[in-house]
């Protein structure tokens, strides 16, 4: 089993951590869907990260969809998402969210990278933020109620993902998205951070 896909992508390291803390055996290939875009269209034309090559070869793609089928494999025993009942609910909940935040990010990395200055939508650019802001503002809530984790003792998916989201937004648009707005997030992301299986999973 290959995952395809560079750790600068939230959606390639929530995947990546994901697998650590089940200890399924797999292959992490880095490959950039911009510097490597010839090898990795060989593995899948719609070069599209993160990508799952599984043992017979199909592929998966979509980290949602991947950690889907990855949860399967891994067992209910060693699930990272509740089985049912509100609290599956509530880490649904979470993990749109924390998405949302990526996605957002995503779309102002764009924004300020591949277009120029000059070009650059401000209008845009504020309604988005205002997105971030609004996404975070809940997830700071949420961090409120951490006992340590997000649903209780149990580390889960909505961990992950919170945590991964909150990362890759202050590693690239810090500027517009000010740790010092979320102090409770940014605690509770920084504990994440320092757990092995994130340590061993940086996004740079």
């Amino acid at each position: 089993m290959q995952l395809i896909g560079m750790l600068d992508s939230p959606y390639v390291r929530r995947v990546a951590i994901s697998l650590k803390l089940w200890g399924l055996p797999h292959e992490h290939r880095k490959l950039s869907v911009f510097r490597n875009f010839e090898e990795f269209a060989r593995i899948n034309p719609m070069v599209k990260a993160p990508t799952l090559v599984c043992d017979d070869g199909e592929i998966l793609i979509d980290s949602t969809l991947i950690l889907d089928y990855l949860e399967e494999l891994a067992g209910p025993g060693r699930s990272l998402m509740p089985p049912g009942g509100p609290e599956r609910r509530r880490a649904l909940q979470l993990i749109g969210f924390a998405l949302t935040a990526c996605d957002k990010t995503v779309q102002v990395i764009y924004e300020r990278q591949q277009r120029p200055p000059e070009k650059q939508h401000q209008p845009w650019l504020e309604r988005v933020g205002g997105q971030i802001d609004a996404t975070y503002a809940a997830l700071e809530a949420a961090a409120m109620r951490a006992r340590p984790w997000l649903l209780g003792e149990r580390l889960t998916q909505a961990d992950v993902t919170v945590a991964v989201a909150w990362r890759f937004t202050q590693y690239y648009i810090a500027d517009l998205v000010e740790a010092a707005r979320y102090p409770l997030l940014s605690a509770y992301s920084a504990r994440a951070e320092q757990l092995p299986e994130f340590l061993a999973t940086p996004l740079d």
